[in-house]
């Protein structure tokens, strides 16, 4: 008897189509919690600091993992040099282990890198002490050395997204930690001047706000914190504004698709990254508002953090920027501005496709700006 082929599976009829998306619809409406596939991926807490905490994943054990449509090995070799991914402060650390086959983690650990991730924790009113200098020279020092003592390494690499790759950048610049041996920064606006119109209104206000605070003698950073506190529904709120049609379209494309459970999944995974973002301390928006926005002191090099002086030039690491081509929030000029005010000779800048969340956890992002910055990390991590 000859080898028979493996029959391909039939799609489901117009009826069961019709049953599944009764039932799924019902579950979504009463227990959504159940297709919410994030943070998955195994790991241990390594230190805790406040709110502020630290994650270590462990090797993948299987051979094999499915990233997007592809199928990748599992490394067996691990690199020398940890790597250490932080988040923006609107974001939950959800979005590194985003879904089983979208996951930076996953795909990092399947390349043979350790892998370490920081949570910023859950900002509420409680929290409005929080500032740069919390996170920039209390915490930032704290993970590094957690991260060291734990992986026995004194280099160490940095993955970092959006407000995640300021952060870093301030970190190395009012530290001048040499043993940061390459840093990626994804989306992350050093130039806030130059990001779209937000950038335009910033530069025009520069010079005003300036003369206003000298005639009044007054700062922003005079407003008690809690006067400046962001609630994350509003973060979430002007983020979706930025492509309102890609809200409507996502959810008729829902209502479409509730038949398929994992699109179910996919789609009500990707909407709590949107619709859950994380309060904005205000001592945090005040340092970012004067500091950041409207004098725009990282484009020009040097920021005043605790009292000292941060300067950016003095960072020598190799360093890879990305830039998303379809990105409303931060434009290409304002991430790439971060090779202009580093010391470093070892420094790329990419454009790949997506928008702010694209670029760094779209369909595509796996196999651009993923890929680009695993085989650029294993070239530099041994």
């Amino acid at each position: 008897m000859g080898k028979q082929g493996i029959l391909p599976k039939r799609p489901p009829s117009f009826t069961e189509k019709a049953l599944w998306t009764v039932i799924n619809a019902a579950e979504r409406r009463l227990f959504n919690d159940r297709f919410i596939v994030s943070n998955l991926t195994p790991y241990e807490v390594i230190m805790t600091d406040r709110i502020m905490s630290v994650r270590h994943y462990a090797p993948l054990e299987d051979t094999e993992i499915t990233v997007g449509d592809d199928v990748i090995p599992v490394a067996r070799k691990r690199h020398r040099t940890p790597l250490i991914l932080v988040p923006p402060l609107a974001a939950t650390s959800m979005i590194f282990d985003l879904l089983p086959q979208r996951s930076v983690v996953r795909y990092f650990l399947a390349r043979g890198f350790d892998v370490y991730l920081i949570d910023w924790g859950e900002v509420t009113a409680d929290h409005n002490d929080l500032s740069l200098e919390t996170y920039v020279l209390d915490w930032m020092p704290k993970v590094l050395q957690a991260v060291r003592d734990h992986g026995g390494e004194q280099d160490v690499s940095v993955f970092a997204y959006c407000m995640g790759g300021l952060l870093t950048l301030m970190y190395a610049a009012a530290t001048q930690d040499q043993h940061i041996r390459n840093m990626i920064t994804v989306a992350s606006p050093v130039d806030m001047h130059q990001s779209g119109v937000a950038g335009r209104v910033l530069s025009l206000t520069y010079r005003p706000a300036q003369m206003v605070s000298k005639m009044l003698n007054f700062s922003l950073m005079d407003l008690p914190s809690r006067y400046l506190h962001i609630p994350g529904w509003l973060s979430s709120s002007v983020f979706k504004l930025t492509n309102p049609m890609g809200s409507v379209i996502s959810y008729w494309e829902l209502l479409v698709n509730m038949w398929d459970r994992e699109y179910v999944k996919t789609h009500e995974t990707m909407k709590q990254w949107f619709d859950d973002m994380v309060d904005y301390p205000g001592e945090t928006i005040k340092g970012m508002i004067v500091r950041m926005a409207i004098n725009n002191q990282m484009a020009k090099g040097k920021m005043r953090l605790g009292g000292n002086e941060a300067d950016f030039y003095k960072i020598q690491c190799s360093i890879l920027a990305f830039a998303g081509e379809t990105d409303k929030l931060v434009s290409k000029r304002a991430a790439r501005k971060v090779l202009d005010i580093v010391s470093s000779n070892d420094k790329e800048f990419c454009v790949v496709p997506g928008g702010h969340a694209g670029v760094f956890a779209g369909s595509k992002a796996p196999q651009h700006t993923w890929q680009i910055s695993a085989d650029w990390l294993s070239e530099r991590s041994d």
